[in-house]
């Protein structure tokens, strides 16, 4: 029900938001619970601008379709995970495991709208390795 313009502003203000908060972390690369928290969140800022072009309705339809449904969930998990790690464990190891999962299913996740990528990106791996 949004119109068009109000669509573009809350792109453009989840978009940017999202990189100042994932940029900001790196300030705080020593502080797990700072770093994680400002990480996660612009991780959850940028997905959200996304909604805004899309609708949120039909994004998260298409967040758990068929082919994107195990990287959504890996995503979603380990965005708490990184959380929980840094905020409750206070564990810096663990809350670094967490974002790299994190950093690679949003990767894989992105991957998936487009044609090929996966592929791509497998063989990218695959001749890296």
């Amino acid at each position: 029900s949004l119109t068009y313009e109000q669509r573009m502003y809350g792109f453009a203000f989840c978009a940017l938001f999202g990189v100042m908060c994932s940029a900001l972390s790196s300030v705080f690369w020593t502080r797990p619970t700072k770093f994680a928290t400002l990480y996660s969140m612009g991780n959850l800022l940028s997905l959200a601008s996304t909604g805004f072009l899309t609708g949120f309705a039909r994004q998260l339809k298409n967040m758990f379709h068929g082919t994107r449904f195990a990287a959504t969930c890996v995503y979603l998990g380990a965005l708490i995970m990184t959380l929980v790690c840094a905020v409750e464990l206070k564990s810096f190891p663990l809350t670094m495991v967490f974002l790299v999962v994190q950093w690679c299913a949003l990767i894989w996740y992105c991957m998936s709208y487009i044609p090929g990528g996966r592929a791509a990106l497998k063989a990218i791996a695959k001749a890296c390795c």
